[in-house]
């Protein structure tokens, strides 16, 4: 008992007969004070006042504020320390200050003065970041984030570890040429007979074995996969087959194909299909081939033409050695003990199995347990499974694989390569996916295929070739451009026509100039929908003009590094022509509804009928309901009169455009 007597200060008890003021108390708080303690604020303890009243200050807030108080009586300014700062690509607002260690709100401050209003969350490029911390007066280092890719990617061999590897193989062609069939057909006279139809996935990419050497062959849907790989730099192809069919002839895709192979600098072989049909004229492919360049050894040129039946088998034993035979003068090494490289073909999400990307490896040898880098996915390789669907210990160079276990799928095209730790995967592939967004968020328009870019590549780097994509809307008109395209040309520059064709401009005439960066230009036809959201997103410039003299002169001073004062059109939107009215006196008056933008009236109007302009001209009445008005907005409907023009139909849209004429400088 008499222990509990004691104060806890384990002073003897027997002292007590000695008054002190008592500190020993001090534990006991006042109330509020043990408030501050517990620091959980409910609702009663917030709303009874005695506790709310008695929450105190925290010592170093009171510090803090007898500082700030002498600091402001001293009007002394901290002074500056000027940091390194290190810049990305791309950065926030934001995080630029925390990392000059300044207020957001002055950087944003600066800003408004140089006439730009941004938000602390806006991203901008390094350029104007570093302009800023220049002005805070703080030094900058510039690092690409690229930084953590190295070492990665094209690893170089040495000349002695390289080991010859099969031929990868495209197949290309015009629509129902017989592409895939005389793939099967390949496939078949490879595939052991109990085994037919073996193939249980369709990888897109199979392995031939012939006279004991290994072919490699990617079926591409159309050509746009192959564009999509080589406008993400990937030179996944070696040789690519060209198949005509001898009854059809060359087709609009056919040049396309060529126009495609050309480009990527890839040897042709042409496969004249369907010789068995009675309709077969096989001379008359062989003179159009010609037409485009194309000159096969029977006309005295250098490419391989192997005339075959995918139906009856004819033939293709000479086709495959024609391929390889190509594949000798090529003379194709890759050195196999190395970590693995290459480059994914396709990829899908596959109930079961996960994500599945068909990929050929390049360099090296992929084995499962490995961790790999693809696109903007990572994941460790859980199985490989080849084109019979077998599941194989190692996948060598040239040779296609489905790869299971990536966290994604990433896109055809995309580069993969082996990395040594999660950790490593992890931090490749979060920088890609931010650098994705980044890009979307902070592309700025004609960033890639504007004339007046090219101008300055031109200038800078005394390039010989300036690509060009024409679409027209007539064969003939394209022929005059190309025509006077090509006498421009002098012996230091030139226009290179990528690929020409009537019609209006589809995505893969904007895949192809992404790939090849080309400019494109649109001659009385317009892009359609998904072809201009495409080329706004890869920010490609899109020309459109209606007079051959315009185009050439426009190209032409864009060549001469002069550049006329431009004709700029502001689009301001479109109307569908809902029903025709014939009023006399008047002539023909449209009932339209505006489907994007708005029509003002004294601006420029074109007609158009399924993408091509039919006519240019002015409005000579603009009404909504009886009034004449001077704009008409979105969704609202109109009527309108073209002056000296009266063809027009129910369905036709009409372009509505200002024209400004703008001296340009560089």
């Amino acid at each position: 008992e008499d222990d509990d007597k004691r104060p806890r200060g384990g002073a003897p008890a027997n002292r007590g007969a000695v008054k002190r003021p008592e500190p020993a108390k001090a534990p006991a708080r006042p109330k509020g004070d043990e408030g501050r303690r517990q620091g959980k604020l409910t609702l009663t303890t917030a709303s009874s006042d005695e506790d709310g009243s008695q929450r105190g200050r925290s010592l170093s807030a009171m510090r803090r504020r007898q500082e700030k108080f002498k600091r402001s009586m001293m009007q002394e300014t901290r002074e500056k320390i000027s940091r390194e700062v290190v810049l990305p690509e791309t950065i926030t607002i934001q995080e630029l200050s925390q990392r000059m260690s300044e207020r957001a709100v002055d950087v944003i401050k600066y800003l408004m003065k140089e006439g730009q209003m941004m938000k602390p969350g806006d991203l901008i490029d390094a350029d104007l970041a570093e302009l800023i911390a220049g002005e805070f007066g703080h030094t900058v280092k510039r690092v690409s984030e690229s930084d953590v890719e190295e070492g990665i990617f094209n690893v170089a061999d040495q000349e002695g570890d390289m080991e010859s590897r099969p031929p990868i193989v495209t197949i290309m062609g015009h629509v129902d040429h017989g592409k895939t069939s005389l793939l099967d057909a390949i496939r078949h006279a490879n595939v052991v007979a109990g085994e037919a139809g073996g193939i249980t996935q369709h990888i897109g990419a199979y392995q031939v074995e012939q006279d004991g050497h290994k072919i490699t062959f990617i079926d591409t849907p159309g050509h746009a996969a192959f564009t999509a790989m080589r406008a993400r730099g990937a030179q996944a192809t070696d040789i690519a087959i060209l198949v005509v069919a001898a009854d059809d002839s060359v087709m609009p895709q056919t040049i396309e194909s060529i126009n495609h192979a050309k480009a990527a600098g890839v040897p042709i072989i042409v496969a004249i299909n369907k010789i068995d049909k009675p309709t077969a004229d096989v001379q008359r492919v062989r003179t159009q081939l010609l037409q485009h360049e194309v000159f096969v050894e029977s006309m005295g040129g250098e490419t391989l033409d192997v005339e075959v039946s995918a139906k009856n088998g004819t033939n293709l034993d000479k086709l495959l050695e024609a391929i390889l035979l190509q594949a000798e003068i090529l003379d194709l090494k890759a050195n196999p003990n190395r970590t693995a490289e290459g480059v994914v073909v396709e990829a899908q999400l596959d109930r079961g199995r996960g994500a599945v990307a068909t990929v050929l490896v390049q360099t090296g040898t992929l084995k499962p347990g490995q961790i790999i880098v693809a696109g903007d996915q990572w994941g460790r390789v859980r199985a490989l499974v080849n084109d019979k669907g077998e599941h194989v210990k190692d996948a060598g160079p040239s040779m296609p694989v489905e790869v299971l276990g990536l966290s994604g799928t990433p896109a055809a095209g995309d580069k993969f390569a082996v990395v040594e730790n999660e950790g490593r995967a992890r931090e490749i592939s979060e920088y890609r996916q931010r650098l994705a967004r980044e890009k979307q968020v902070a592309r700025q328009t004609g960033s890639r295929g504007s004339l007046e870019q090219m101008m300055n590549q031109l200038q800078n780097s005394g390039l010989k070739e300036f690509p060009l994509l024409i679409k027209g809307d007539v064969q003939g008109s394209i022929e005059a451009i190309a025509g006077a395209l090509d006498k421009l040309g002098t012996d230091e520059v030139r226009v290179r026509i990528v690929h020409s064709g009537a019609g209006a401009i589809t995505e893969s005439d904007i895949s192809l100039a992404e790939a090849s960066n080309a400019a494109i230009i649109g001659f009385n036809v317009r892009a359609n929908a998904q072809a201009r959201s495409l080329a706004e997103r890869q920010g490609i410039e899109i020309r459109y003009y209606n007079i051959i003299y315009d185009l050439v002169d426009d190209v032409k001073a864009a060549m001469s590094g002069l550049l006329s004062p431009e004709r700029r059109e502001t689009f301001l939107g479109y109307a569908e022509i809902l029903e025709v009215f014939n009023i006399t006196k008047v002539g023909k008056v449209a009932g339209c509804r505006v489907t994007e933008g708005k029509v003002e009236r004294g601006s420029g109007v074109r007609l158009v009928r399924d993408n091509v302009v039919i006519h240019e001209g002015k409005l000579k009445t603009l009404k909504r309901f009886k009034d004449e008005v001077s704009e008409v907005n979105v969704g609202q409907e109109c009527g309108m009169a073209f002056e000296n023009y009266e063809d027009i139909r129910v369905g036709d849209q009409i372009e509505c455009f200002r024209v400004e004429h703008v001296t340009r400088t560089l």
